[in-house]
């Protein structure tokens, strides 16, 4: 048994659900928050067979796209004056991050 952990942007959360359930997959959902961008994604927890492990990670490949956004980066235009002048930057986000862990034991109660 695994628990595979998957931290996903809130833009590819419905979809990968839709996904997950019609496969008979199970999912416990989290609201979380990212560190870089402090914009909104999802966590999900998903207990699954040894088995299964390859199959929850492809579903989550396939639904989790990355794409690119422009955000706004301060750059200083005067460091002695304290002025800091917006300057657009283009990063990569989305996809999703996965942890797969082993379980010792579980208990559906």
């Amino acid at each position: 048994m695994k628990l595979i952990v998957a931290v996903v942007q809130n833009e590819d959360i419905g979809r990968l659900l839709d996904a997950l359930q019609k496969e008979g997959i199970m999912a416990t959902k989290l609201s979380t928050s990212g560190g870089f961008l402090r914009s909104g994604n999802t966590t999900l927890l998903i207990g699954i067979d040894d088995d299964r492990v390859a199959e929850v990670i492809d579903i989550i490949s396939q639904k989790c796209k990355t794409r690119k956004q422009i955000v706004s980066s301060p750059v200083t235009n005067n460091p002695s004056a304290g002025v800091y002048l917006p300057y657009p930057v283009e990063i990569t986000i989305g996809g999703a991050t996965i942890f797969v862990l082993n379980v010792e034991r579980f208990e559906k109660v």
